[in-house]
């Protein structure tokens, strides 16, 4: 027996969105504009240079750049050549990145080689020095030995490595025939992408998706009534789900334009709704605060818009989703994880105001919530929190190369293990009520504690350390670093941060570090960081 919803790869979307809007605008950045026809050739033209220097099915390619339309190009060519997209964290440094290439098995880098004061191309120098052989597409690397490519985006350059303009050229000598044959072998049940997420165990998991995830898409850009008459912005970085799927995915299978921003400036963003009339706009609350502040200082005409998703139910996010609904327009909530996907619940247009604020919607088609005893995993009754535990077809096949974790993160029963907090309301609505698991989000990045603490034990002088959230009115939290010290009063604030920066991305850096004789603990030994978490608030005060 068929199944009744027919499967798709990634890598044929842009051509079958040409084939039904090809005269249609589909991308917009800066001053340059693509059809949905142009669109489409950019991709073959992005797989057909990935043939010429010799990218393999199945092979991993790691894209470690800001939005650009190079990005969406390739986001799709590395599919359609039956390759394994890497997206990497823009705010990775080199401790991040080196972990992240080796244990992916990454045998591609396609990166910037500068954006802005960021040099890429430095970082991929200190991380990757030693290139051996002659031929720039073909070296290996003692510490790296799946590496064997990489190519800059930009004039910049390093020994044995290649240029995108150069892979280009190359690709001008692939025959068609030979990227279809290509295309056409693409499994739709066979490995899409690896994207990486923080874990409270400290290492970054390479989450696996396939590309049945697609389904997903429709289903939330029929739920959106999203059309080719639709525009939708992104300022969300595509290395996240947030903007991969929920734009760049729901506008190549909707036919909608897409108008995309390098990174995100609210200013800028509202110039484009109201230049552009975009119609549709994402963001997690902190970029709806910028938004609200930035329309309040300098308004614009946003009228275009008729439709936006805000994940909100938490009382840190509601009073920002009841102002948007006001200033700019209705919104959706949800919610969605790296291992489940984005959006794999979601509010309908045709709901409340309450109702899509105030809960995270209903599951999707295929997808199932349960409520459990985070202790038991018995299922609990409508009104009690407890662990959102998930089934469905968006749920990931595993952590890469991590089969202990991927076993833990499933109960007996075959249910995800989320870590989250939720309930069920009254209505069938559940509502996203915070986390069980020792993770950090500040300003809608995943920090793990585990993962600064184990840097930070590394410095000499530190005895001991624990990382706790505090409270940010604009991040939702920031990381607060507890030390005490082995020979105290050696070391200062700026030691401890000084070790971490340009090491780890920005966001994991604590913001202030408190120097103590000893942490409470528990009488099983563990840190009691709920006290920690009230120390700080004593003493730096709440900023709430």
């Amino acid at each position: 027996m068929s199944e009744w919803f027919e499967k798709r790869v990634l890598g044929q979307l842009p051509a079958d969105a040409a084939d039904r809007w090809g005269s249609r605008e589909a991308l917009v950045f800066k001053d340059r504009r693509w059809t949905w026809s142009e669109f489409s050739e950019e991709v073959d033209r992005a797989a057909k240079a990935l043939i010429a220097i010799d990218v393999q099915p199945g092979e991993k390619v790691a894209l470690w750049m800001n939005n650009k339309p190079e990005w969406l190009f390739l986001m799709y060519a590395v599919a359609k050549v039956g390759a394994v997209l890497v997206p990497l964290n823009t705010r990775y440094r080199t401790e991040d990145i080196s972990y992240v290439v080796k244990q992916s098995t990454t045998a591609t880098i396609i990166s910037d080689d500068r954006s802005g004061p960021v040099d890429y191309l430095g970082m991929l120098r200190d991380v990757v020095p030693d290139t051996r052989g002659g031929d720039p597409i073909a070296h290996r690397l003692e510490d790296f030995p799946n590496l064997r490519r990489i190519v800059f985006v930009g004039r910049g350059k390093l020994p044995d490595t290649l240029s995108w303009e150069e892979a280009l050229v190359r690709g001008e000598q692939v025959d068609e025939e030979v990227l279809q044959a290509r295309a056409v072998a693409v499994d739709p049940d066979g490995l899409l992408m690896i994207a990486y997420t923080s874990g409270t165990t400290g290492s970054p998991k390479g989450v696996m998706h396939t590309h049945v995830n697609i389904r997903n898409c429709m289903e939330r850009a029929a739920i959106m009534g999203l059309t080719f008459t639709d525009t939708e912005i992104n300022y969300l970085p595509m290395f996240h789900l947030y903007g991969l799927s929920e734009v760049a995915m729901l506008c190549v299978v909707s036919g909608a334009k897409q108008v995309l921003m390098d990174t995100f400036d609210a200013y800028e963003a509202l110039r484009i709704i109201e230049n552009e009339k975009v119609t549709i706009a994402h963001g997690f609350d902190t970029h709806w605060k910028d938004l609200l502040d930035a329309q309040s200082d300098k308004p614009r005409n946003v009228s275009s818009l008729r439709l936006g998703t805000l994940p909100s139910g938490t009382d840190a996010t509601t009073p920002i989703a009841e102002l948007v609904q006001d200033v700019f327009c209705p919104t959706l909530s949800g919610f969605g994880m790296t291992e489940i996907w984005a959006f794999i619940s979601l509010s309908f247009p045709t709901e409340t105001r309450e109702q899509r604020i105030y809960s995270s919607g209903c599951p999707m088609n295929g997808i199932e919530y349960q409520i459990g005893d985070p202790e038991t995993g018995e299922s609990l009754p409508v009104g009690e929190p407890g662990e959102l535990m998930v089934k469905g077809y968006t749920v990931m096949q595993g952590y890469y190369d991590k089969p202990v974790e991927t076993a833990a993160s499933f109960n007996e029963d075959g249910w995800f293990l989320t870590g989250d907090m939720a309930k069920l309301r009254d209505d069938g609505r559940y509502v996203f009520l915070g986390r069980y698991k020792d993770m950090l989000k500040v300003g809608g990045e995943n920090v793990s504690p585990a993962e600064i603490e184990a840097r930070l034990m590394a410095l000499d002088g530190v005895g001991a350390v624990a990382i706790v959230g505090y409270p940010d009115s604009r991040l939702h939290e920031v990381a607060i670093a507890y030390i005490v010290q082995s020979d105290k009063g050696k070391l200062t604030e700026d030691d401890v941060l000084d070790s971490l920066r340009g090491q780890v991305a920005s966001f994991k850096i604590p913001r202030n570090v408190l120097f103590v004789d000893e942490f409470p603990m528990t009488p099983s030994g563990k840190v009691q960081k709920v006290k920690l978490r009230a120390d700080a608030l004593e003493k730096l005060g709440d900023p709430n």
